[in-house]
């Protein structure tokens, strides 16, 4: 039979064909049964399995030989697509079941709202940061009372003041100006409600109703600056 097993196979002969009861026409399916039958009729021998091992080693580089000088029987070539076709299918397979299993796997981030980043920590600076804003807010202090018209120049350098500040002591840019803004209009309205209050009494302002309003501001702000952490 040409492409089947040789059934009057000689298992001490040293042509590998006839150790495996083929021939060199054998399809790929039956040289694996023939190994297969061949190991089984070796049974605990390892020395016989050994042999059997290595004949079937011999037919595949004989097969691969045969290929790279272009004999290969019919039967070989159609082995050899069945395998390249097997191959690509499993590949598709694996490359498919791979895409769906990250689809699976994946998520959205979820957005997390961390409030470390805008919760401040109350920390006194000290050495000589401490007396450089301190004498700087006595400074702003100062001009404000002493000079109508000069309450938004003041408020806001101590704003960009307290800004800096902020940044410097490791806060983000974005909380920094969130609060700094927030402290100042704060302080704004406390300043209005306390002009309110004393218009009320009829008292006499000191000082414009503008920079009485800014002094709880610039007071809150300088806290700030000295404070915030």
């Amino acid at each position: 039979m040409a492409s089947g097993v040789d059934s009057g196979s000689d298992p001490g002969s040293q042509d590998p064909y006839a150790k495996l009861g083929i021939t060199a026409d054998t399809g790929f399916e039956d040289v694996q049964r023939a190994k297969s039958a061949a190991l089984e009729s070796a049974g605990d021998d390892l020395q016989a399995r050994a042999k059997v091992e290595a004949a079937y080693d011999a037919v595949l580089m004989s097969r691969l030989r045969e290929r790279q000088s272009g004999k290969v029987s019919m039967d070989a070539a159609n082995a050899s697509v069945r395998e390249q076709q097997g191959a690509t299918q499993a590949l598709s397979g694996t490359e498919a079941r791979g895409v769906l299993t990250r689809l699976r796997q994946f998520s959205f981030p979820v957005p997390s709202v961390s409030s470390a980043g805008w919760v401040p920590d109350l920390a006194l600076v000290e050495g000589q940061e401490l007396w450089l804003r301190a004498g700087v807010g006595v400074v702003g202090l100062l001009l404000l009372l002493a000079t109508t018209g000069t309450a938004d120049l003041v408020l806001s350098l101590t704003t960009i003041g307290l800004f800096v500040s902020q940044v410097r002591r490791g806060r983000r840019p974005l909380a920094s100006l969130g609060w700094s803004f927030l402290l100042l209009a704060v302080g704004l309205a406390v300043g209005a409600l306390l002009i309110s209050a004393m218009g009320a009494g009829s008292f006499t302002f000191p000082v414009a109703p503008d920079q009485l309003q800014a002094i709880p501001a610039l007071l809150l702000m300088l806290a700030g600056a000295l404070l915030l952490a």
